[in-house]
Formats: C-alpha cells, structure tokens, sequence
C-alpha cells in the first residue's frame, strides 16, 4: 500500500508538470502601467485561458531587448508614443506580421506597412488656455504659438521630452528644418518659465497665473478630471485642439509589437487580435482616456464631451524618421536653458 501511494503522488505531479508545461502563455513588456492593462488582460485570459505575464519598463526598453536579446522572454511590447516605439523597431527588435484580423481593425495610418507594429490608441497633442483670461480657442495653431503676441504666455515641459520631440518632428516634417527651428525659437522666447515638470504641472501653471497657454496630451485632462486634487487644475483651462482649418492636430500613440525573438508567437498573436477587437479597444482606450484606432469604437463619454477634432494624417513613420534631428533643433535653440 505504501508503494502504491507513493505511485500515486508520483503520478499526480508529474500530470501536473505535463499540464503546465503545455499551459500557454504571453510574456508582455510594457511602457504602461499594470494598472491600466490590468482590466483587459483578465478579459483576455478569461476568454482564451491564456495566461497573460506583464512587466512594467519605464525607460530603456529597447536597450533591455538588446541586452536579453534570444534569450528575451518577451513576447509582445506594449509602448507609448511613436519615437519609444521606432527606438525598439529600428534596433530589428521586432519581427513582422501578415495578419487580416489587424489590417481590418486598425487603419493603415496608425500600423506599419510591413506588419513591424500595430497602433493601440491615439492621444491628442492639445493646446489648454485660461477660462478666465483667454476663453476657448477652436483657431488655435502650434505656428502661432510662436508669435510675440504670445510673450510670456506659454509652459511647456522639456522640449526634449518624447511628447513634445514627436510634436518638433511633424513640424519638421510639415514645414522643414529651417522654419521648424526658428518656430522653435519663437517658443522658447514666447515661454513664461523654464521648461520643467510634466503637462498636468503646465495647467497647474495655467490655474495658477503663471502663463495662459500650455502643451499636453489629451488624455491629461481626463486624469485631472477624475482626480479630487487636480480637478480645479483641468476646471481652469479649455482643451483645444490646434490646426482644424488646415492639416489637423498631432497625434501620438500607443502601439504594440511582436518580438523578434517571441517564444510564444502563436499566444502573443491572439493576444494582438484581442487587442484590436471593440472590446478591448473601449476598454484600453477608456483606461486612459484616450481615442481608440477602431474607426466604429467610440471613445468614453468623458473624452467624447471634449468635442470631435481633426487629426493630422501624416503618417507617424514620416515623424519618427525626423525625431533625432527634432532632438539637434531643440539642442540648437537651447530649448530647456
């Protein structure tokens, strides 16, 4: 009977080893937070049983592929904003993919030609303006941002940051070197302090009086707005989306890309698929009020009750490739001194 029993236990673990040795898996790393991804992975795993494993990675994501390289165990990167993104794609970090669920849900602008990355959301490069000294501005243009008229009027945070880089680069890529230079010098000369803090401390500057202008993402808004101690920040200014007479307003994104090294392709693919299907979509977009790409998934009603805006549709691979000369104009101009 002894015997017996220790069979038995043997028999057990080793079905146990065989069933989690078969479980399927996808290794993500992400620039987003766990919190905001947390609500679609369960989604995910609950209806495919494909356990999902996420690791947070502010900065350095592309260096950390490198470093791992084969033996990386990710799968899937999950990044913001278009030059994090290229950083990782042009390291062949990646690997392309051919895939019909993919080309139908997300437009051509927001993915790349050859299959090397799939864009997830979009957010808005928005101007904010004082309710109290300026009113809303539907006319508003980033070009006149660098008028005298706007002295001492304007914050902004680090010109080198990858928001306002993106921002330096459409310029770039709209106007030319040389006029996006000199745009560049109007700000710095039109700023009301030295670049510093993040886009919500820039409508903090708004609420406080320091300037009546500021840049920011989109989707900073709706964080102030559903924060009890940054709602009279977001109450104090109008978002405003530049360029609606002619090209539109930047856009950025989030994205997601296979790994060139990916162990677990066939899961990761389904965890892509998933991605872009209405669900997720409303889900992932609501997370961080944001826009999702899915033409026919409306965003949250908060995002919706800021009003319908034309993007900019150049493609963001014609920003991406202008991203380190943004980076020399903006070390030129001594943008952040």
């Amino acid at each position: 009977m002894h015997h017996k029993h220790l069979l038995s236990a043997a028999a057990v673990l080793v079905s146990s080893l065989s069933a989690n040795a078969f479980a399927e898996e996808v290794n993500v790393y992400s620039n987003r937070q766990d919190f905001l991804i947390a609500p679609i992975v369960e989604a995910f795993t609950k209806d495919t049983g494909i356990d999902v494993n996420v690791v947070f990675i502010k900065d350095g994501m592309g260096e950390r592929l490198e470093r791992e390289g084969r033996l990386s165990p990710a799968d899937l990167v999950l990044t913001v904003d278009v030059s994090r993104l290229m950083d990782v794609v042009d390291k062949d970090l990646t690997q392309p993919l051919d895939n019909k669920v993919l080309e139908e849900n997300i437009p051509a602008q927001y993915r790349d030609a050859d299959g090397r990355w799939f864009a997830l959301t979009t957010r808005a490069r928005a101007v904010y303006s004082s309710v109290e000294r300026v009113g809303k501005r539907d006319d508003i243009t980033y070009e006149e941002l660098a008028d005298p008229k706007y002295k001492g009027k304007l914050c902004t945070r680090s010109g080198k940051h990858p928001y306002n880089v993106a921002l330096t680069a459409s310029m770039i890529a709209e106007h030319g070197s040389e006029y996006t230079k000199t745009w560049l010098e109007g700000l710095k000369a039109n700023l009301a302090q030295k670049p510093q803090g993040g886009d919500r401390d820039q409508v903090k500057a708004i609420k406080d009086g320091v300037c009546d202008y500021s840049l920011g993402n989109s989707y900073y808004y709706g964080v102030m707005l559903s924060n009890d101690k940054q709602r009279e920040w977001a109450e104090a200014v109008h978002i405003n989306f530049p360029n609606q007479a002619d090209r539109g307003t930047h856009v950025n994104i989030s994205a997601m890309a296979l790994t060139k090294h990916a162990k677990n392709k066939d899961a990761a693919v389904k965890l892509m698929e998933f991605l872009s299907n209405d669900q997720a979509q409303h889900l992932y977009a609501s997370a961080n009020h944001e826009y999702p790409v899915k033409p026919d998934v409306e965003p949250s009603e908060l995002v919706k009750g800021w009003g319908e805006f034309k993007s900019d549709t150049l493609p963001l691979t014609d920003v991406a490739k202008h991203a380190k000369e943004a980076l020399q104009l903006l070390d030129e101009v001594q943008y952040d001194l």
